[in-house]
Order: structure tokens, then sequence, then C-alpha cells
């Protein structure tokens, strides 16, 4: 397939582009593989619906996008799928007194994914089987136009200030195994980043927070580390800054994980959702 045969439109002002005319499971050219990077860089979401992968298809065509990363600590012990492990799946589904997948069917907060590791994935990709009738959307918000936006003064209060990010739970809230609970922030167990960074490839800054709960910034009293992320936090996902997607089966999301934050809206338990997730291995550490 050319590249010429590839549409596409914005799907928010400041984030996501929806590209038509490609076949992932079909023999990429490597223009339309370029296509598809250049609109992640740019739009930092990239939708592409209507499409019909095997798990051996999701693997191939992640892996042209860069090397695949594992999922995170599965907060149920082994992988979901032992064949593929580099898939993670996203289910709220129970067979047999046992889930098939993460996340259940509540909301998901705010967050960027695996934050709490050094160097963390740089992309993931989501790809739906199955989709409840209604509920489950999940919103994008784009972390650079959301750092162009704050005062100058509030730039400069985070200038080379760094945050720790919480490994202990994962975005669904769940304790993950061999973790303790965090009631001190100033104790929290992870990775450390700064609050804004500038991306080598974009050459953009971007807030960079990770995730809310036990979040600390190193060095300031706790009141004061409280008080201004809450004044970030508050400015993070304003409404200019967001896009939502609402998922059919078929839909295939990339995201670019370290200029963006996601969350989804919760969903009947009774219903039936199912995604299978790879996501790509970050190349530059956040710094």
């Amino acid at each position: 397939m050319s590249s010429h045969q590839i549409t596409e439109h914005d799907i928010a002002p400041a984030i996501g582009a929806a590209l038509r005319g490609i076949d992932l499971a079909g023999d990429l050219s490597a223009p339309v593989v370029q296509t598809i990077k250049d609109r992640l860089r740019d739009r930092l979401v990239v939708c592409m619906r209507g499409q019909k992968l095997s798990d051996p298809a999701l693997l191939a065509f992640s892996r042209r996008l860069g090397e695949l990363d594992p999922p995170g600590p599965n907060p149920y012990g082994a992988p979901f799928l032992p064949e593929t492990p580099e898939i993670n799946v996203i289910s709220n589904i129970i067979e047999n007194g046992k889930p098939i997948g993460n996340l259940g069917a509540g909301e998901a907060v705010w967050h960027a994914d695996m934050t709490y590791v050094d160097v963390p994935p740089q992309a993931a990709v989501l790809y739906a089987l199955e989709i409840p009738p209604e509920g489950g959307a999940t919103y994008f918000a784009n972390m650079c136009a959301a750092y162009d936006a704050l005062p100058a003064a509030l730039k400069s209060a985070i200038a080379g200030k760094l945050a720790v990010h919480d490994a202990s739970r994962n975005s669904a809230g769940m304790l993950r195994k061999g973790y303790e609970p965090v009631s001190d922030p100033r104790k929290t167990v992870g990775a450390t980043h700064p609050l804004s960074w500038r991306h080598p490839a974009t050459g953009r800054t971007c807030l960079y927070l990770g995730r809310r709960t036990n979040s600390y910034v190193v060095g300031m009293p706790l009141e004061e580390s409280e008080a201004l992320l809450d004044e970030l936090w508050s400015r993070a996902t304003r409404p200019e800054f967001v896009m939502k997607h609402e998922w059919r089966v078929g839909d295939v999301l990339i995201w670019n994980n370290l200029c963006t934050m996601h969350r989804r809206d919760p969903f009947a338990d009774s219903a039936r959702r199912i995604l299978h997730r790879t996501q790509i291995r970050g190349d530059v550490a956040v710094r």
C-alpha cells in the first residue's frame, strides 16, 4: 500500500490523528510505517479503525515501531498469555474464578505507563477485541501543550525539580504483588524523574507527572510538595489538552507514553471488554 492512499484527520485540536487506508495485518511498506511514526511524533496519539489482527500480527506490527518491552508486573502473578508474554490483556472478564486480564471494569485514573522505572516505555499499542455497549472510553492529554500553557512563574518553580513515581499500585489502584501500601509519600518506592523535561526527538518540553497517588517532589516539605503537585495536576488535564476515544471492535490506538497521560471511564461489571496491548521499549531516559 502506498502512502498516498492514506487519509487522516485530527481527533481534537491539541492531540490525536485518525488514519484511514492502512491494513495493519498486511505487508506494510516502510513509507507507511514511517507515516504512522510521523503522526505519532506530531500528534502523540494515532487511531486506526477496522483492523483484524491475530496476536502474531499485533506483535509483528508493534515490532515495526520499535523493540518490544514486556508488560509491567501483573498483580495476579503469571502472564495472561503465556505463549505471547509480550502481550498484556486488558479485561474485566472472570473465567473459572480467575481474571483473564488486567484493570477490571472500574475507572482508571490519569497516568502515564510505568513511569516508576528509570526508562519508561516510549509508546503503547492497544487493540480492541470486545467492547462494552457503553462506558470504557479512554482520554488522552497532551503534556507538551499543558506545559506550554503554564504561567512563567510555575515553569520556573518546577525547573530542576524531581518527583518520585510510585511503583506500588497500578492505574486501577490495585496494590502490586510484593509491595507494601504507602501512607507517607516521602517513603514512596519508585523511579525519580523531573517534573518537566525536553523530548530530544521533538524538541518540545513536557510535563512529566506519572500519576498523582503517592507522588512526592524530592527535597520539599510534604505540604509544599502536595501543594505544587495539586497545582500542576489541576492544569495538566484541562479540556483543551484532551481527546476522547470511544472504542469500537477492531480499533488500534497507539500513543506516545512520554508526552501524554491517559485515563479510562468505568463500565458495567456485567459487560465484556477485551483489549490486547503491547508496548515499545523506551530509548531515552526522562531527564
